[in-house]
């Protein structure tokens, strides 16, 4: 392509809102141009990038035998209803009528719609596994579109549904084959992730991973060992049972069980300078209103240590909730709670309570005790119940459950999500086939998604500079670069015009920069566009030299005009 023919249009203001380099290299390289909050126009360069990453996913989709479907992108609401998200899913989920007052909803993701489609044909075991995806447009109205093409509202995803028998040809078929398929994917874009354990969120299921592009600027902490692999987003990290501090409160303060005055006491902090503690040895309350669909809500308390905290989307998740909110202290004491003194012992019957699983059994505790100015001491609690779940934020310096090593914090961005669904669609959608037996059985399910559009944010995000872009080989808009330095001068665009037809016909996707502009301005586009090689046509051309300049590096090697070619095919193949 020849750069003054082009629909390239770079500039050297980044939009007001953009903060992250991507959105910022993004729009200034004429990649992409935004046309609203959370929606762009993918302009010729962004296509080009764009495509070239479909490309590779579609490659090793087919190579791991999935087959591609496109649906549409507008769903009949009453699949939704069917499978219980109608209402769960929330605000995200962009849900209109037509003239005829049918309801639609705008595809987040179609786990309904494939269901739908593969018990419409699908009816024996003997046609199983299936695995069908697609590369589609997604719409979700996020509430605060921000960063560019990492959170917009409209994006291109690919989404992928597997079909099993039974769960163990699920896992093996499916979730293990998907998880080395993204693998060869995201290695071939040239990107650094981690797969790490993940929530389900709101498409449910059993278990789930996600892959992890490693960045400073990721909006997911990641919890990860510093001797194994283990890795796992904050909402789903795990860690080895807490060690008790050196002293336990009975070497400290002897008391027996029973309710001890602690006038003005309410906070964690204050307890355990009252009683001369490690806040180890204490139980937090934490209040919150969880919302359910049709309109219900309940009041739950969740229970922890005092040295720890609540992670929500676990907690959520333990009450099995749409979403929890905070609760004003005037709306606990209308209930008949006391705040600052909220305890496990006594509550009123209409509460929920959920108790964190490293409490199990645990003794000589303190608690509030539900009753203004006074605390419980020497609680000990059950050492079974289903009350009990995993509650709280793993933090830093934590002990990883597989190696005991010490854990620590990164940031990433989610560019791929892996869940076992199991049955979890089928199900309610009535998704039945015939087992060898001639029984019917509903399908066991895996789903698998690919934030198509957010890779390239992603890959930006790992790889630039302070001039701009550098794309990953695979990745790139273009192979090579040619830049003429002075389009006056009839050696340089007669050597540059045959080097870029000889390499074209080679197979090699070239930018010619032909344009009547200063070299100075052309470099600066070249170093924001970011192609992994430029060839530079210049005064040297005297001596018998071009330059070949190396955009990760910024380095430039001299090399004789008769080798430039041999040189070029070289590095890029």
């Amino acid at each position: 392509m020849r750069f003054s023919q082009s629909f390239i249009f770079t500039s050297k203001e980044a939009p007001n809102d953009a903060t992250l380099p991507s959105h910022k290299y993004l729009i200034r390289g004429s990649f992409i141009q935004s046309v609203g909050s959370g929606l762009y126009n993918f302009l010729p360069l962004g296509k080009r990038v764009l495509d070239k990453v479909r490309a590779i996913i579609k490659d090793e989709l087919d190579k791991a035998g999935c087959q591609e479907v496109d649906l549409s992108f507008v769903t009949p609401s009453e699949l939704w209803k069917e499978s219980g998200r109608y209402e769960k899913y929330g605000k995200e989920l962009l849900r209109f009528k037509d003239r005829k007052d049918a309801e639609f909803v705008l595809g987040p993701t179609h786990e309904e719609m494939m269901v739908n489609l593969v018990r419409s044909y699908v009816k024996s075991y003997k046609n199983l596994p299936i695995n069908l995806y697609q590369i589609k447009t997604k719409f979700r109205d996020e509430i605060r579109p921000r960063f560019g093409l990492m959170r917009g509202r409209e994006f291109l995803m690919k989404d992928g549904y597997s079909f099993h028998k039974d769960e163990a040809d699920m896992i093996e078929n499916g979730f293990n084959k998907m998880e080395e398929t993204y693998s060869n994917i995201f290695r071939r874009l040239g990107i650094d992730f981690r797969i790490v354990e993940a929530d389900s969120g709101a498409i449910g299921g059993s278990g789930s991973k996600e892959f992890m592009a490693l960045a400073d600027s990721g909006e997911d902490t990641i919890v990860v060992c510093k001797n194994c692999n283990y890795g796992a987003n904050i909402e789903a990290a795990k860690r080895v049972k807490k060690e008790p501090p050196i002293y336990k409160p009975e070497e400290e303060v002897e008391m027996s069980y029973g309710e001890f005055h602690t006038p003005n006491v309410k906070t964690i902090e204050e307890l355990s300078k009252f009683f001369h503690i490690d806040s180890y040895h204490t139980v937090k309350a934490v209040a919150k209103k969880a919302l359910y669909d049709e309109g219900i809500e309940k009041i739950v308390v969740f229970f922890i240590r005092g040295c720890d905290e609540l992670e929500e989307t676990k907690a959520t998740n333990a009450v099995d909730a749409n979403e929890l909110i905070d609760i004003s202290e005037d709306e606990l004491k209308e209930i008949g709670l006391n705040p600052g003194y909220i305890g496990p012992i006594g509550l009123p019957d209409n509460i929920l309570s959920v108790v964190d699983n490293e409490l199990k059994g645990e003794d000589n505790l303190i608690c509030g005790a539900n009753k203004e100015d006074y605390h419980i001491v020497g609680l000990e609690l059950p050492k079974d119940g289903e009350f009990y779940k995993d509650l709280i934020v793993v933090q830093e310096g934590d002990k990883c459950i597989h190696c005991g090593g010490e854990l620590y914090y990164t940031k990433g961005i989610e560019i791929g999500h892996i869940f076992q669904l199991g049955t979890r669609y089928s199900k309610p959608l009535k998704a039945e086939f015939l087992d060898e037996n001639g029984k019917s059985k509903p399908f066991v399910m895996g789903t698998y998604g690919i934030g198509v559009s957010r890779l390239l944010a992603a890959i930006i995000e790992q790889s630039h500079d302070d001039k701009g872009c550098i794309w990953t080989k695979e990745s790139a808009p273009f192979d090579l670069e040619i830049i003429i330095s002075n389009i006056k001068n009839d050696k340089e665009v007669e050597l540059a015009e045959k080097l870029y037809n000889s390499l074209g016909d080679k197979g090699i996707e070239v930018l010619l920069d032909d344009r009547k502009e200063r070299f100075g301005f052309k470099i600066k586009d070249y170093e924001l566009i970011g192609i992994p090689y430029a060839i530079i046509v210049g005064k040297k051309i005297e001596d018998g030299l071009v330059e070949i300049v190396d955009r990760k590096s910024l380095n430039k090697e001299e090399v004789a005009i008769e080798d430039v070619e041999s040189k070029i095919l070289e590095l890029i193949k």
